[in-house]
């Protein structure tokens, strides 16, 4: 995650290799230098209680390789399988081409790109079960 650029906004907190930092009261910058830290925005953070559809799971999967709380190398398969789940649903072009940039996200060991690209699929994913539900 060589030259990652994290925008805080006041008092928001962020996770850094198991760290939590709170940002004081001023919007700031902060750039990450360290290759493969682990980092995850707390107001991105998906709790355990809300990991209730297939696109969350996945999403868990990787924001616990952020947190620290699982290892990159046992979650690689299980984040790998949950992509490809998911594109046998998601057929769609937009819906595609962001799996794809999750799976080479995941090949590639970058588990924030990962978590970024497959986030974006939420709001169609809550379309979708919206539709299904009525």
């Amino acid at each position: 995650m060589s030259g990652l650029v994290l925008k805080l906004g006041p008092h928001e907190r962020v996770l850094i290799n198991g760290a939590v930092i709170e940002n004081g009261d001023r919007r700031s910058r902060l750039a990450i230098m360290t290759p493969n830290a682990h980092i995850l925005r707390l107001r991105d953070a998906i709790h355990p209680e809300e990991v209730n559809t297939p696109v969350r799971r996945v999403c868990y999967i990787a924001q616990l390789v952020l947190s620290g709380d699982a290892d990159a190398k046992d979650a690689h398969l299980q984040l790998l399988r949950g992509i490809e789940q998911l594109s046998q649903v998601l057929t769609d072009p937009d819906s595609r081409l962001q799996l794809s940039i999750a799976s080479k996200a995941v090949l590639d060991n970058q588990h924030y790109q990962v978590l970024k690209a497959l986030r974006s699929l939420l709001p169609r994913e809550e379309r979708l079960m919206a539709v299904g539900a009525a």
